[in-house]
């Protein structure tokens, strides 16, 4: 069946490196690395599930969604305020929205985010989903942690994640105090 819809999109290179930005229906549906390991697997998951096609064109939301990440990268937003889609499983769901309620400035381990969605057997699986997610800094992956307080994991590489979490620490405590272990 031949693709229905449009998924506008657009690159965008900043200080963490080229992102794709993309909409569908007024939402942001894909925030993520343009050149991370997964993204052919990551775009075709989107654009099956929404029967579309991506079209490289600006729109009013992309150009909102680029300037919330350009605040965000300086350090003067905390937040992101735009409509999302997201597309995946059930179980994907479930790690991304339990994402969603990391405080900025904060981290978590994968083996508290497995508990928080009520299954700590399933830590692998956890990470797995976090891996997927296409909505990099609005579902804020990077806040995620190994139990051992190591940096592990991360589509736009340690170093951007290194970079990410000692942004938003820098707002709340001692940066030389970091909650993990700043590997290289």
């Amino acid at each position: 069946m031949a693709p229905k819809n449009i998924i506008f999109i657009k690159y965008y290179k900043t200080t963490i490196g080229e992102l794709i930005i993309g909409c569908f229906e007024n939402q942001i549906c894909i925030l993520d690395f343009r050149y991370r390991k997964m993204r052919t697997r990551i775009d075709k998951r989107i654009q099956t599930g929404l029967n579309a096609v991506y079209l490289e064109k600006e729109t009013p939301l992309l150009r909102a969604a680029r300037l919330q990440v350009k605040a965000y990268l300086n350090g003067t937003r905390d937040e992101f305020t735009l409509p999302i889609k997201m597309v995946g499983t059930p179980f994907q769901f479930s790690v991304w929205n339990a994402l969603q309620t990391i405080p900025y400035g904060t981290t978590k381990s994968y083996l508290e985010l497995a508990k928080q969605i009520g299954n700590k057997k399933s830590v692998r699986a956890v990470a797995t989903a976090n891996g997927a997610n296409a909505l990099a800094l609005i579902i804020p992956c990077h806040r995620v942690i190994g139990s051992n307080n190591k940096l592990v994991g991360y589509a736009g590489g340690l170093p951007v994640k290194k970079s990410l979490l000692e942004l938003e620490l820098a707002h709340y405590q001692n940066p030389d105090e970091l909650p993990f272990e700043a590997t290289e």
